[in-house]
Formats: C-alpha cells, structure tokens, sequence
C-alpha cells in the first residue's frame, strides 16, 4: 500500500503530494530514470566481473570470446554475458553510449581511448583509475593503469 493509498485526504486537501510529505508518511518516492540507472548499474557491474574473469585470455584481432579476445571483442562479451547488446567496434560501441565526464564515471563505464576524432581502443573502468582490456597482439586480457588522458568514459545504457 502507498502512502497516497493510507492517507487519501492528503491527495483530496492538497491535489498532489510532495516528496517531504510522502517521505513522512513512509511512502515510496519513485524518482524518473533512477531504476534505469540502477539497471544500468547493476549490469556494469556483472561486465565488468566477466571482463575481469577473462584475465590471462590472449589477444587476437577481430576475436569476441570466448577464449580470444580483441578490446571491442571484450567488452562486447562481457556486456552481452551480463544481458546488454553492444555493437562490434571501438567507435561503434562510443556512439551508442551516453557520454560522462572523468568525474561522474563510474566502474563498469566503457573508456575509450582517441587520437583527435577517431577512436581506436576502448576498454571497461575498474576504478582507481584502471581499466580492464585486451590492449594488443602478443599481449593478454589484463588490468592496466590508463596511461593518457585522451580518453573519455561511456556508460551503456
């Protein structure tokens, strides 16, 4: 039962209910976009677990997993395993997230690397600066620290 169902005059007296009042009443205040970005939340999360789970798997261009990996094949994985469709490339992934700034990422945020406009590595933040991501030929699925600042941070939505 809502707080608007257990006081009924309220809604009669003033029309509408204030977030203060149903918040003393003990109602639930639903706040739009916030269960969305809980969603969001909870399966960049679960990603950035798969991607992490795939330490130590080789590089190999063009790869998506599950044993290989490319950086786009990597974070195509893990947010496909934790229920989110992400398109196959680097720049492709950039243009389908919702932009962030350095200051409000978030672990689990796409990060992708640029050289002027074009986009040529992506990989999943950690936090604390570091980001889960297969960096290249020869090389493995791995925790690095982000070595540039020309970066920026998508969250997948």
């Amino acid at each position: 039962m809502t707080a608007l169902n257990r006081v009924p005059s309220l809604m009669a007296r003033a029309g509408t209910a204030s977030a203060l009042t149903i918040a003393a009443v003990g109602g639930t205040l639903v706040v739009p976009g916030a269960a969305s970005e809980a969603a969001a939340a909870a399966h960049a999360t679960k990603a950035l677990r798969i991607a992490a789970s795939k330490k130590g798997s080789p590089y190999a261009w063009g790869a998506t997993g599950p044993y290989r990996f490319d950086c786009s094949g990597l974070t195509l994985y893990s947010f496909k395993k934790a229920g989110k469709k992400l398109p196959r490339t680097a720049a492709q992934q950039y243009n389908k997230t919702r932009h962030v700034s350095a200051g409000s990422r978030k672990a689990g945020d796409l990060v992708f690397f640029h050289s002027g406009r074009s986009v040529y590595h992506v990989g999943i933040y950690a936090g604390k600066g570091k980001i889960w991501h297969a960096p290249k030929t020869g090389d493995v699925v791995r925790l690095q620290k982000i070595w540039t600042s020309n970066v920026s941070y998508g969250r997948v939505r």
